[in-house]
């Protein structure tokens, strides 16, 4: 009777032991796929392509070390039917992150916003390539939509000012945003710059949004500081106001497409082009550059004057002299070449 109690005893031990390795070795594995970190520092972001299927992620995942365990991932990933909702987008990924938070995170589409800002840009393919190093499609893509004169119609412009469009500013978009949404939510952005405040300004100058925006541009290729762009404005709307060429020598060297020029001579100033205010009078079809929002707002807000002549300083401050005369305007320009003379500027 004693040994069959004994006996007993160690069977209970035995069973105890085995369920106690059992559950150890169960929570292991539980805990391997659950819990236990997986993510390396590779890279800080994982980005999944529109179209992407599982299979795509996973060599994704296994190609740039995104993972160290990639078994593991694959076997929570399938648990909870994530091959079967894959979210394109960009996700912010951090050291250590286990199976669980990432798949859950990817499951949800908790995407990492990307933080667009765009200013100073010149030409529409500047523009394109910088939206295609923030967003998921290529430059060529954004170059066709900036070019599309039948998109462009839709939103009430056309090819050669639709670069007005789009105010210069810091946007939140998700990165694997659509060009036809991108240019989609810069259509609301425009409308919601130009207040009823602003359309009220542009009309008591007797120009459109877009004029004004073009004007603005020319503002901006002018004035390297801000406080002078109301005077440099104010002196283009009096010689619009007069019916005089504009004569504005930003709008000569982007007619020139060459962009290294520092002096304007006589024969960029023959150039044949709708863009030269030398040949033109009025404003040229387009936006010389995107004009930013100083420019926009000097172009409605003016400075009141009787200036129609400027001509940079000759300290080469950035500034400009104005004058009301010829002769004037003649004295401070002479100096201004007198000045690139003496420091070898000659084109």
């Amino acid at each position: 009777m004693q040994k069959k109690s004994i006996s007993l005893k160690k069977a209970i031990v035995a069973l105890a032991v085995f369920v106690f390795i059992l559950a150890i070795g169960i929570g292991f594995y539980v805990y391997q796929r659950y819990l236990a970190p997986n993510v390396t520092d590779s890279q800080a972001y994982l980005y999944i392509p529109t179209g992407s299927d599982f299979e795509d992620l996973m060599k994704n995942l296994d190609d740039n070390k995104i993972v160290e365990d990639t078994a593991t991932f694959r076997w929570l990933a399938e648990r909870k039917d994530y091959p079967l909702n894959i979210k394109a987008g960009k996700y912010k990924l951090t050291e250590g992150m286990n199976n669980r938070t990432l798949i859950n995170h990817l499951s949800i589409g908790l995407q990492e916003p990307v933080k667009l800002r765009f200013q100073n840009i010149r030409l529409k393919q500047n523009f394109a390539g910088l939206l295609a190093k923030q967003l998921e499609p290529d430059s060529l893509a954004f170059i066709e939509l900036l070019n599309n004169d039948s998109l462009a119609n839709a939103y009430g412009f056309n090819h050669e000012n639709f670069f007005t469009m789009f105010i210069p500013n810091t946007y939140e978009f998700f990165w694997n945003t659509s060009t036809e949404q991108f240019v989609e939510r810069m259509h609301k952005e425009y409308n919601t710059f130009w207040t009823e405040e602003r359309k009220a300004k542009a009309k008591a100058l007797n120009l459109t949004p877009i004029e004004v925006s073009n004007l603005a541009a020319i503002v901006k290729g002018e004035a390297l500081h801000t406080d002078e762009m109301p005077k440099i404005a104010g002196l283009y709307l009096n010689r619009l106001k007069k019916g005089m060429l504009l004569q504005a020598d930003p709008t000569v060297i982007f007619a020139t497409q060459d962009f290294s020029i520092r002096r304007v001579l006589n024969v960029h100033l023959r150039t044949n082009s709708p863009y030269n205010t030398y040949i033109h009078k009025g404003l040229p079809p387009g936006p010389i550059m995107m004009p930013s929002i100083a420019s926009i707002d000097a172009v409605l807000n003016p400075q009141t004057h009787d200036y129609i002549y400027m001509c940079a300083k000759d300290d080469f401050s950035g500034y400009h002299n104005f004058a009301t005369t010829v002769a004037q305007h003649l004295i401070n320009a002479r100096k201004f070449q007198k000045a690139l003379d003496e420091r070898n500027i000659k084109r």
